[in-house]
């Protein structure tokens, strides 16, 4: 997979160019202890290499090496601590690399695969060390070029390119991503079957998480969230210390990570297995947009287009509910509904869990969906506890429902629907437990 990806950014450099990636440094949790590491998801993608201290250079017109890696070199005492390195011969073996070295000879190697290049492919951002080495020697070759001709006198940020590539996912990645969402689906089957008042929102957060590990995740795409009664208003609430309360929904957000590829999804269900009055009015609303959403989602169609539906039919379903009160046309020219809809209706997946999103033509126009897109649809409603001039009933009230979306030939393949969402089909899955 990442040969191919390689050779797909390789055909989109152009002549005379060459380009470095820098993978992310560690993060310190505290004093001595870092954060799990997750590589820089863009040096992932072309390398499949997931150590930190490494750098990617490739360079096409380089007569033998056209591929290059810069890693951390085996060390006995380093390893006793952290774990066994890939090292270099390894790294070469094992990465179809045309050349490694040490990572500590990247300033002493680099030049010979600049020399010829008048283009400097690099993303500034990710590494600062790695920064400021570019930065020089973009500045040396801009004054050595004054005076000799020679040397690049162009630094192109390589994202864009890398963010075409990664929008359309290959067959290796769509395994990966299916892994990831059949994964996901386990962990919200587990907390829908297990979920009864009393208990604290931390429980079905540990049970989602450890059924993800079981079932072969490196672990969560993105902090668990379990959101019962009003925390649900809030969209990224990961506080899950609270009781669930009799009566109350429960909104889970979670996702697996398998192979570095990431799920994504949500449901919300009563946690005593019936809904409220209330709560099914939104509830409905909620699941009829979102049906009309993924029915509109083929090929040929704008990546707009499923978010000015949601909005047009959360704002009509608003004025019935009674959250809102006007003319709809005039409600969605001043965004009324931001107030219990704040958010686009989906993102791209992938790597990131809100993967690269480079949904716009030159001319600022919305690209058309395309097969092998895989996006979220999460349309939702939110009702805080202390809105005003809104039915007192629906207070505290937060709904979102959330898919994992593949597009297709002829249309689209939702990866997870077989997590229940239906009214009936959420309360019998909740009460048979």
């Amino acid at each position: 997979m990442h040969k191919q990806n390689r050779k797909a950014f390789i055909e989109k450099m152009g002549a005379r160019s060459v380009a470095i990636f820098a993978s992310t440094p560690p993060a310190m949790r505290n004093h001595d202890t870092e954060h799990l590491y997750r590589p820089n998801p863009d040096f992932y993608y072309l390398t499949g290499f997931e150590e930190p201290e490494a750098i990617c250079v490739i360079a096409p017109e380089h007569r033998k090496h056209h591929y290059i890696l810069f890693v951390r070199p085996k060390d006995k005492k380093a390893e006793t601590w952290s774990g066994k390195r890939v090292g270099v011969k390894n790294a070469r073996r094992h990465y179809g690399a045309d050349r490694v070295y040490p990572i500590d000879k990247f300033s002493e190697k680099i030049g010979r695969y600049l020399k010829n290049a008048d283009r400097l492919y690099y993303s500034l951002g990710s590494n600062d060390e790695v920064d400021s080495e570019i930065l020089h020697l973009f500045t040396r070759s801009v004054k050595g070029r004054i005076r000799s001709g020679k040397g690049f006198d162009t630094l192109t940020d390589a994202k864009p390119i890398l963010a075409e590539l990664r929008l359309i996912k290959n067959d290796e990645e769509l395994r990966r991503i299916r892994k990831a969402t059949e994964v996901t689906v386990a962990g919200h089957l587990a907390a829908m079957q297990a979920v009864r008042p009393g208990m604290y929102e931390y429980e079905l957060e540990a049970l989602v998480d450890a059924t993800f590990r079981q079932n072969g995740a490196n672990g969560t795409a993105f902090p668990t969230i379990v959101a019962s009664g009003a925390n649900a208003t809030t969209l990224h609430y990961t506080t899950n210390n609270c009781q669930i309360e009799e009566d109350s929904l429960v909104l889970i957000d979670a996702g697996a990570e398998c192979e570095r590829y990431c799920g994504d999804v949500t449901r919300t269900f009563p946690a005593s297995g019936t809904f409220t009055d209330a709560q099914r009015d939104i509830y409905q609303l909620v699941l009829e947009t979102h049906h009309a959403i993924i029915d509109c989602i083929r090929p040929g169609v704008s990546i707009d287009e499923p978010h000015q539906k949601s909005i047009k039919l959360l704002t009509a379903g608003m004025r019935r509910l009674g959250l809102l009160t006007g003319k709809r046309k005039k409600l969605i020219k001043k965004k009324a509904y931001e107030e219990f809809y704040m958010y686009r209706v989906g993102h791209m997946l992938g790597l990131d869990v809100h993967d690269v999103n480079c949904v716009h033509e030159p001319n600022g126009d919305f690209k058309c969906f395309q097969p092998g897109m895989v996006m979220t649809i999460e349309p939702g409603i939110y009702v805080a506890e202390n809105t005003k001039n809104v039915p007192p009933a629906y207070r505290g009230i937060g709904v979102r429902i959330e898919d994992d979306i593949l597009v297709t030939e002829t249309g689209c393949e939702v990866l997870t629907d077989s997590v229940p969402k239906e009214i009936e089909a959420v309360e019998e899955f909740v009460r048979g437990r």
